[in-house]
Parts: structure tokens; sequence; C-alpha cells
């Protein structure tokens, strides 16, 4: 998959809402990204619990 700068997809982070893009880090697992960064992801929602 080769993308020009303006054709990047995007996703939104499920932690802040804001949009980011694809990373060449990010190459073997686009699909399982959810957050833009660490930060985003050490600082999660925590999960619902079962009742």
């Amino acid at each position: 998959m080769t993308y020009k700068k303006g054709q990047l997809p995007t996703k939104i982070c499920l932690t802040c809402g804001r949009p980011f893009e694809y990373r060449k880090k990010w190459r073997n697992s686009w699909d399982e990204v959810k957050y833009c960064g660490e930060k985003c992801q050490r600082n999660r929602p925590p999960a619902p619990s079962k009742t």
C-alpha cells in the first residue's frame, strides 16, 4: 500500500475523539489501531463493568 500525503486513511481516537492519520509504523496493524498515541492508550476510558 502506497499512500501520498494527502490521501492517508484516517481514524477517530477512542480516548480524545480527534482524527489521526495512518503512520508507517502502523502499516502491519492499521486495522487494530484504536488510539492516536501512547498517552491516549494509557488514559483510555475504563471498560464498562458487568453487573
